[in-house]
């Protein structure tokens, strides 16, 4: 390997926003991450009810369309059962 090119392997401390924090090791001092695998709901077991919205865009939904958006949908009506051979 050359000298003087390659970046310096340190600890460092990730932090994710449930508050979970752990230590590893990469070429930064500290990483901030949203969501890790103790908070995300698919390894949790959840069934993703958790919504991660750092924009906005779920708050803009539910004022334009409202909270009760999918269950006003219509219900399909139901298909007719294969015309019977005669």
């Amino acid at each position: 390997m050359q000298k003087n090119i390659h970046p310096k392997y340190m600890k460092c401390i990730v932090r994710c926003g449930c508050g979970e924090t752990w230590e590893t090791r990469s070429t930064v001092p500290e990483m901030k991450i949203e969501i890790c695998g103790s908070c995300h709901p698919f390894y949790k077991g959840g069934s993703g009810n958790k919504v991660m919205d750092t924009l906005g865009r779920v708050d803009r939904f539910t004022k334009k369309f409202g909270s009760d958006y999918f269950a006003k949908a219509p219900a399909k009506p139901a298909k007719k059962a294969a015309a019977k051979k005669a």
